[in-house]
């Protein structure tokens, strides 16, 4: 049984990084100067980012229950409570969220010159509900955080996306809030069969019978796999990323899509273990074909930006492969790699966005010879490339492995289709990187271009540390969410027999 467990800090540290860059966002309203709305903002994502580091130094590894918890009263007549905690699953996202915050305030420095106070409120209101979804421990806060992430991000695509913003703003608007409909109604249903509670580990504790886990289930996957995006719910996305500021991008890349991943393991498979178990295949098939078809799309494009967003499918196919074998490896892995990836493909994007400032062009045909020509950012370049490749070292190799070691104690066959996904990654990737960096310089703008400047240097090294680290070392994160995994895995097995052997 999940419990809440004693603040051990004493101060409600959860309420001070969720709520942080919402109070900075309100600062900015009254400021007019650019130049201090960005020094601003700049601080404030800083000290939310400091903000973070004492909850994972704080956050104890040997239990499964919820830390740090913070539990108030709210609207008594409904039931609704301010919960919130964080377990081994949730842990690193709140990390994650703050350090790409103020890297995203970085990388929008030069690239935001319109409506500058604007573009930094939307991005701290953003940091301020992306935390809460992984905070929140009531339905109805984590609907509100859900939800709260929709308008800043249509906005941030709208207004300072490219040429075909507004198209791509209201495709993700739509497919969105056609996700949050189905998690809506899965809430209600919830609310009612519960005993009309939004409290979720009061939900998590109790046993639903199987015809409403089913259909619960179902929709709280199709609202999730929308935000992975699943195949085939995948189309919004590399249209958004193509049109979104290099911000925009790494939010998508480096939170928003962790956030679907995130919400099938915290509701679907937590609270309806036997819908888990029916729909496991289809999810893993399902997992298979976007790895394979995201990566021979990926393969096929000839814009930098949309071949990251392709890739981003068939990595993310590996995720959801590895959540649903069920064993230790296949889950703890699919976290991994979802930290994995808001780090490397965040990384890219961000690369993307810095070289598209000097050249004004994303085509690879534009490209050649940038090694010649800013050798320090093809350096880093050539980091973030071999660690989306998962080459050993690298943070996404711990990831990668494990996830096709438990998708080989689940099933042979869906382990060996995984491996064609990264096998078509290495084409692509190396492709890329050969057209972009390698050769001689050919076109005017790349002889024009500039070197990374120290602004850019301080956003790429701090990313580069976490590829190197979680390669090298990966047991401090692996630790932390071992025991939840675990008992995550127990809850499973007891329910619908050994599905898979628990490994340790």
């Amino acid at each position: 049984m999940i419990e809440a467990v004693h603040n051990s800090m004493g101060i409600p540290i959860l309420s001070l990084v969720t709520f942080l860059p919402l109070s900075g966002a309100v600062i900015l309203f009254f400021i007019r100067n650019n130049r201090l709305v960005r020094w601003i903002a700049l601080l404030v994502t800083v000290a939310d980012f400091f903000v973070s580091i004492p909850i994972l130094l704080n956050f104890d590894r040997t239990t499964y229950h919820m830390q740090f918890v913070e539990h108030y009263e709210w609207i008594p007549s409904w039931n609704i409570t301010y919960f919130m905690g964080i377990d081994g699953i949730s842990v690193l996202f709140v990390f994650l969220t703050a350090l790409l915050g103020w890297i995203c305030v970085l990388a929008s420095w030069k690239a935001i010159e319109q409506k500058v106070k604007e573009f930094m409120m939307a991005l701290l209101v953003m940091q301020t509900a992306m935390i809460g979804v992984f905070c929140a421990l009531d339905f109805f806060l984590f609907y509100l955080f859900w939800e709260a992430m929709l308008i800043p991000m249509y906005l941030i695509i709208g207004v300072w996306g490219g040429k075909n913003r507004i198209y791509a703003a209201f495709k993700f608007f739509l497919y969105t809030l056609a996700g949050s409909i189905f998690m809506l109604v899965g809430i209600l249903v919830l609310y009612f069969a519960g005993g009309e509670t939004f409290d979720i580990i009061s939900l998590m504790n109790q046993k639903f019978p199987s015809v409403l886990q089913i259909w619960v289930f179902l929709a709280f996957f199709i609202a999730f796999a929308i935000k992975v995006p699943m195949f085939p719910f995948h189309t919004w996305l590399p249209d958004a990323h193509v049109e979104a500021p290099t911000a925009g991008s790494i939010i998508l890349a480096g939170v928003l899509l962790k956030m679907g991943t995130y919400g099938m393991l915290r509701f679907p498979m937590s609270m309806f273990p036997e819908g888990a178990a029916y729909f496991t295949t289809p999810v893993i098939i399902l997992s298979i074909i976007g790895i394979i078809y995201g990566g021979f799309l990926a393969l096929a494009q000839t814009d930098i930006k949309k071949l990251i967003a392709y890739s981003s499918i068939s990595h993310m196919g590996f995720v959801t492969l590895g959540l649903f074998v069920y064993n230790t490896q296949g889950i703890e892995g699919g976290i991994l790699q979802m930290l994995n990836h808001g780090i490397t493909t965040g990384a890219l994007f961000l690369c993307i966005g810095v070289i598209y400032e000097r050249t004004h062009t994303r085509e690879l045909a534009a490209y050649g010879g940038l090694a010649k020509a800013v050798p320090v950012y093809t350096t880093f370049l050539a980091i973030f490339v071999l660690s989306s490749l998962a080459i050993p070292g690298t943070n996404s190799f711990i990831g990668e492995f494990l996830i096709i070691t438990g998708a080989f104690g689940y099933s042979t066959l869906f382990a060996g289709l995984s491996i064609i996904g990264a096998m078509l990654g290495a084409v692509y990737l190396l492709g890329m990187y050969k057209k972009v960096a390698l050769g001689e310089v050919t076109h005017h703008h790349i002889k024009e271009a500039w070197d990374i400047d120290a602004r850019e240097i301080v956003a790429m090294a701090a990313l580069t540390v976490f590829v190197f680290w979680i390669g090298l070392n990966s047991m401090p994160f692996l630790d932390m969410m071992h025991v939840s995994v675990r008992h995550l895995l127990e809850q499973l097995n007891s329910v619908n027999g050994p599905i898979v052997a628990i490994k340790g």
